[in-house]
């Protein structure tokens, strides 16, 4: 009896260790939907304009998203929708309003801990670095939004360039904290294609220099990165001709054993996400079962909001 309680020990250490290695926690993603087409979601959520970068806060009960559509300040803005729980269904978007949002484009918001968010902003203020940087504001329910607080610039041992920063995600394994991004730039003269970055966060506050993500990156766009919380798989979207490449944008994910291997080739998600449009900005919900993306085009406007689902894994000998 010792022997065989033994042995269906070890084959479940065994299968998690492989399943963990492998970063197959997870089933694969359900067929993605029109957000604002599921039970009880409001018809708000996607408009006729250009409706992306969608990513829910830590506790689940906010959805930012970034919009331009009629009612905010000017280009692209930061909205976000509420629910009163992880099951309920998502009210329509708000504007967030000066100081975080612009005349300028505003987009790529991601929420943290304690009411932080991260967000590009293009706005041509006084010392700003590039095309788009990257900055920090923080809520709080008595004095509402902070005013924004730009990352310091490559000039001066930051993470922002020249170029168009896009896709904060901030992951702290509790060992050390690391903000991944892309950098990129649309304009001519020259077109820069995307490459993923991190910078690890620096003892005294704010962030240091940027490396790239050298197994992240192609010949392609790679940019908009996100990383579950545990830090060990980022999904992120590329142009790259990898095998299974639908067309445009697509999102691919890799993973890696710890914090300190290196990630694993890009997979692409396959047809369930993808298309022969563009998919942009995936994020993760913090337990990792939902994926959330932007379609440009869309089937309503110039982009619209989509989510797919998966499980968690469960090894030939688990449980039912």
């Amino acid at each position: 009896m010792k022997t065989s309680i033994g042995i269906a020990a070890a084959l479940v250490v065994a299968c998690l260790a492989t399943v963990a290695y492998a970063g197959q926690d997870y089933t694969a993603w359900a067929t993605a939907q029109k957000i604002d087409e599921i039970g009880g979601n409001s018809s708000e959520l996607n408009t006729p304009s250009l409706d992306g970068c969608p990513i829910q806060s830590p506790d689940g009960k906010s959805l930012y998203m970034a919009s331009n559509r009629p009612g905010g300040i000017g280009g692209l803005d930061i909205w976000v929708a509420h629910r009163s729980g992880k099951n309920k269904p998502w009210g329509a978007p708000v504007n967030l309003g000066e100081p975080v949002n612009s005349a300028a484009d505003d987009f790529c918001p991601t929420p943290v801990e304690d009411g932080g968010l991260f967000f590009v902003s293009r706005e041509a203020l006084p010392g700003a670095c590039g095309q788009g940087d990257i900055y920090f504001t923080r809520h709080s329910r008595k004095h509402g939004w902070k005013e924004p607080v730009r990352l310091a610039c490559d000039t001066a041992g930051g993470p922002n360039s020249v170029l168009d920063e896009q896709g904060p995600s901030y992951v702290d394994s509790g060992k050390k904290a690391e903000l991944y991004f892309s950098r990129s730039s649309a304009a001519p003269n020259p077109v820069v294609p995307g490459d993923i970055f991190v910078s690890s966060e620096l003892k005294h506050g704010g962030f240091g220099p940027a490396s790239a993500v050298t197994e992240l990156n192609s010949a392609g766009n790679d940019i908009q990165p996100n990383v579950r919380k545990d830090g060990r798989e980022v999904v992120f979207t590329s142009n790259f001709a990898y095998a299974g490449a639908q067309g445009a944008q697509d999102i691919y994910v890799s993973t890696r054993k710890s914090t300190r291997h290196p990630w694993s080739a890009p997979v692409n998600l396959g047809t369930a996400v993808n298309t022969s449009a563009a998919e942009t900005r995936p994020s993760l919900s913090r337990d990792a079962r939902q994926l959330l993306f932007g379609r440009a085009p869309g089937p309503e406007g110039m982009a619209d909001i989509y989510v797919t689902m998966r499980d968690r894994e469960k090894c030939e000998n688990d449980d039912d």
